[in-house]
């Protein structure tokens, strides 16, 4: 998922804003007002997991599964041919569906909840997906691959949360288990360097569409760190029932990446870049998508 910089989005209604921790400055809330236009593109929870049933609405939210990039990776995987490996799949909003293409495909996760979550949608379709899907628990940082595939993904931005030092393993670890002219595709934020240092910290409210009778307000605060090129996300999320108001907080940290140590890496690791598409997100931010291909 896309993480996009000055957009305003609705004001949270009063009975619902969440309540910060002690000692929060509260800098940048409320929200700031304008159109109250909506976008698709809202701050990613990559590298977090949920931390109960309930925050699964809000991974649906900033994850999918209605995000346009399955179009465009179903697309490329229909070029390549399977096998598909969807590193940091989650709970599988990729994987079943090209499962459900016919793909083959292995999900790797660290988060265990989440591989159960898509082990559990597969058999529920039936299975002939289910019978497609392999799960692997692991963490990127130190990703060692049994197999060969004809399309790597990582999707949703994921390339942001595997820390700079290990990125470059990770890649040829990547490369070494493609088949000849195999891909990878991945997809990164890329943030205008002055941007950062004009606005290092951000706003974001918006509200959580569910449908278990619950109403959700998520206000999410984005801060920079310029030093290190870190990025952490905060969610304040207020759920309402009926009889009473729950609060949590979820943080995702993340680095920012940096586009030409990126094609640094990937050309280190025999990879060229076949295609690049770039959505822009406002005057500071656009989405990169990267198609690379094997040098054999």
């Amino acid at each position: 998922m896309h993480t996009p910089s000055g957009t305003s989005l609705p004001v949270v209604p009063a009975a619902l804003a969440p309540v910060l921790p002690s000692g929060h400055t509260g800098a940048g809330l409320p929200p700031r007002t304008g159109t109250g236009e909506s976008t698709e593109f809202l701050p990613g929870l990559e590298s977090a997991s949920p931390v109960d049933r309930d925050s699964v609405w809000l991974h649906d939210v900033l994850l999918g599964p209605h995000s346009a990039d399955i179009v465009r990776y179903l697309s490329l995987a229909r070029r390549t041919g399977g096998p598909v490996l969807d590193l940091g799949s989650g709970p599988g909003r990729l994987t079943v569906p090209f499962a459900r293409h016919g793909f083959p495909v292995e999900a790797v996760d660290r988060d265990a909840p989440s591989l159960e979550r898509l082990r559990s949608w597969a058999r529920r379709i039936g299975p002939q997906v289910s019978g497609l899907v392999v799960t692997t628990r692991a963490d990127l940082a130190e990703l060692r691959l049994r197999r060969t595939y004809r399309l790597a993904l990582l999707a949703g931005a994921m390339v942001s949360a595997v820390p700079p030092r290990a990125r470059p393993a990770l890649l040829r670890e990547i490369a070494s288990h493609l088949d000849s002219g195999g891909a990878l595709a991945l997809d990164y934020t890329a943030h205008q360097p002055r941007g950062l240092a004009e606005e290092p910290h951000r706003t974001w409210a918006f509200p959580v569409p569910r449908f278990d009778g619950i109403e959700e307000w998520v206000v999410a605060r984005q801060v920079f760190d310029l030093t290190d090129m870190s990025e952490r996300i905060t969610y304040y999320a207020a759920r309402t029932g009926k009889l009473s108001t729950e609060r949590v907080v979820l943080t995702t940290d993340k680095w920012v990446v940096d586009p030409d140590q990126l094609a640094t890496e990937l050309r280190a690791a025999g990879l060229h870049v076949e295609g690049r598409r770039r959505h822009r997100i406002d005057e500071r931010t656009e989405s990169v998508l990267l198609v690379c291909r094997t040098d054999g």
